[in-house]
């Protein structure tokens, strides 16, 4: 494709992402946008096919269901089906249409499915690279927040001695999920951009300990 190809097809993908109106304000349409833009910059970097990358990152959460629901690791695969049945809507080249799928229900941590390409690994790294760094703690909190999750447990805000409950405790999230993300990646420039982001998240937890009076970790 070229520039006029992308920049009709990715705005005509945004108008869609803006028409489904989501309620998750970790998964709106600036986190799309943000995804959208890391998965190009690796694609460009490891020399992956833009034409699944681009739609897959895009409509990589058109379905998108709340962390406590009982099909929540159902929903890129759901996902991935709209994702086709949209684009051939807008009449996009099927022969894309299966690797495209494929990347977007790899995309997500809860489904448990292993990448089988390029495309897919870059699509599953920049949206884990989006839960990690400034952006990461941002949305964490958002999340807790419809959980009614305390920032931290008062008595022992860095589970030295009590077990993790990400569910009750913001932070706690931070050792159960995110600061594994980072042996997660698929591509040496995404784990280096998340190895950064954790850096920045643990220097974080060290503030919070120094502000509430606790030894941050």
């Amino acid at each position: 494709m070229n520039a006029s190809q992308y920049l009709k097809l990715e705005q005509n993908l945004e108008d869609y992402i803006r028409s489904l109106e989501t309620a998750d304000l970790a998964h709106d349409l600036s986190h799309i946008k943000r995804v959208v833009a890391t998965a190009k910059q690796l694609g460009v970097q490891e020399k992956a096919n833009l034409d699944v990358i681009i739609p897959a990152a895009w409509l990589h959460d058109c379905v998108s269901l709340p962390k406590d629901h009982p099909k929540r690791s159902q929903a890129s695969k759901m996902a991935g089906k709209k994702a086709v049945a949209l684009l051939r809507s807008l009449q996009y080249p099927e022969h894309y249409f299966s690797a495209i799928a494929h990347a977007i229900e790899a995309h997500s941590f809860s489904a448990n499915i292993a990448p089988e390409t390029i495309e897919a690994k870059i699509v599953q790294d920049a949206d884990r690279i989006d839960a990690l760094g400034a952006i990461g703690i941002a949305r964490c909190i958002q999340v807790s927040t419809g959980f009614n999750s305390a920032l931290y447990a008062t008595d022992d805000p860095f589970a030295e001695v009590r077990e993790l409950n990400d569910k009750a405790y913001c932070i706690d999230h931070f050792y159960t999920k995110l600061f594994k993300l980072s042996a997660t990646m698929n591509t040496q420039a995404g784990r280096q951009e998340a190895e950064r982001r954790t850096e920045y998240m643990k220097g974080f937890l060290r503030q919070l300990g120094h502000e509430i009076g606790e030894a941050g970790q």
